[in-house]
């Protein structure tokens, strides 16, 4: 199953045709791509037990099923703080994943599930949206897997440059 599930996926990422977060074919990308990244969990070698060294002040996000929106950075005592600027964040249980590329250890986006997260991982930090915090987990993905040009995993912003 899990060889179909990716052959599924990376066909939803190539069928994308048009550049737009909002198409039909991007939207299933995006959500297969989401599944994907759960799928890495279960490889624990690609977990981070802590952030990246450097960390942008704000990070393209999304919660599942929603557009690209963002998230504020900053540190706290117990790591990564970021507030989420956007649609749908999940009451709680929820978790985040921050996306290092593993190739460069590149923050390149955080997305946001509805689900219970991942029990006994480390955190790197919470979220906080409108009415919840949530845990921060850190992932390493391949990134190019994830993110084709033409149905980018996070749209780029108009106000971003």
């Amino acid at each position: 199953m899990n060889r179909a599930f990716a052959v599924l996926a990376a066909a939803a990422l190539v069928a994308c045709g048009r550049p737009s977060e909002n198409s039909a074919s991007c939207g299933f990308a995006s959500i297969a791509a989401g599944a994907m990244v759960l799928q890495s969990l279960q490889n624990l070698n690609m977990v981070a037990t802590t952030a990246p060294a450097q960390v942008p002040a704000e990070l393209p996000a999304r919660v599942i099923g929603y557009g690209t929106a963002q998230v504020m950075i900053g540190e706290g005592p117990d790591g990564l703080t970021m507030g989420y600027e956007g649609q749908g964040f999940p009451p709680v249980p929820g978790f985040g994943l921050l996306l290092v590329d593993d190739s460069t250890e590149t923050p390149r986006g955080v997305l946001i599930y509805e689900t219970e997260g991942p029990g006994g991982y480390p955190r790197v930090g919470t979220i906080t949206g409108t009415n919840a915090t949530i845990p921060l987990y850190g992932l390493r993905v391949h990134w190019p897997s994830l993110n084709a040009p033409k149905c980018p995993l996070f749209a780029s912003r108009p106000d971003s440059t």
